[in-house]
């Protein structure tokens, strides 16, 4: 059955000056990246964070950590975005605003043509020198085949100072960027509309975009096939997945 809008939200995807969107890690799974947290398992109920996404794992063995994330860029590489993606780009070529805040550090969303998207934690290709932090865009992912999650592989140097390589995520125990951050709560402060769309709204301070965007009067329609913790706050929740419950916003706004 073909989930609809009523006439309240659909006016306001239609009346929409100004869109935030907020994606998380189910937008990117119906391109079968997987999540980190879910009901039918995640990376993190297979691999222990501890070991591989904070700073004192990576000064322990960066061998192993970078192992793991080439595998993980590899995986990403070989997917492709799904139609909500595509509906999304379509979108912002139909309003006079729309930018996207993501939890995601894959590239799907730039990869369907969107321009302004704002990472909250990170890019997983914006790779940097963990001693002086210049970026390092030059580094070589391997096939999807050629990985394995927990293979050691020396992290490449710095062309400046000879440091290691890193992924350029947040890493459990580091803060988020303080200008993606702030520039977030901008946008959230000033939409009128606000798309929240496959998170699980238990991550935080990002679960914390929806609620400011309601204070400041704007409507949240929230995009899930199941609840979340944000489903409360939303003003109007849309059982459906990401590829489904876009191509329907998009619809009204035809």
């Amino acid at each position: 059955m073909t989930p609809s809008l009523p006439s309240r939200f659909a006016e306001a995807i239609r009346g929409a000056c100004s869109i935030l969107v907020l994606s998380g890690a189910g937008m990117s799974a119906e391109s079968g990246i997987a999540t980190f947290r879910g009901t039918q398992g995640g990376l993190w109920a297979d691999f222990d964070p501890a070991r591989l996404a904070t700073p004192k794992a990576w000064k322990a063995d960066p061998a192993l950590v970078w192992g793991w994330y080439l595998w993980r860029m590899a995986g990403v590489r070989a997917a492709e975005p799904h139609a909500g993606y595509a509906a999304l780009a379509e979108l912002a070529r139909r309003v006079p605003e729309l930018h996207i805040v993501t939890q995601n550090v894959d590239d799907l969303h730039e990869r369907a043509g969107l321009r302004d998207v704002i990472h909250l934690h990170g890019e997983l290709f914006a790779h940097r020198c963990a001693a002086c932090a210049r970026p390092c865009p030059d580094v070589a992912i391997p096939s999807e085949q050629a990985t394995q999650p927990e293979r050691r592989v020396e992290p490449p140097r710095c062309g400046h100072c000879g440091g290691r390589v890193r992924p350029g995520v947040v890493w459990f125990g580091e803060s988020l960027p303080d200008a993606a951050w702030n520039r977030a709560v901008t946008l959230a402060g000033r939409c009128d509309l606000m798309l929240v769309v496959g998170t699980s709204g238990v991550v935080h301070p990002a679960a914390g975009l929806p609620r400011i965007a309601q204070r400041a009067g704007a409507t949240i329609i929230e995009i899930n096939p199941e609840d979340t913790e944000l489903s409360r706050a939303a003003d109007f929740r849309l059982r459906a997945s990401a590829s489904a419950g876009l191509a329907l916003c998009l619809e009204e706004r035809a």
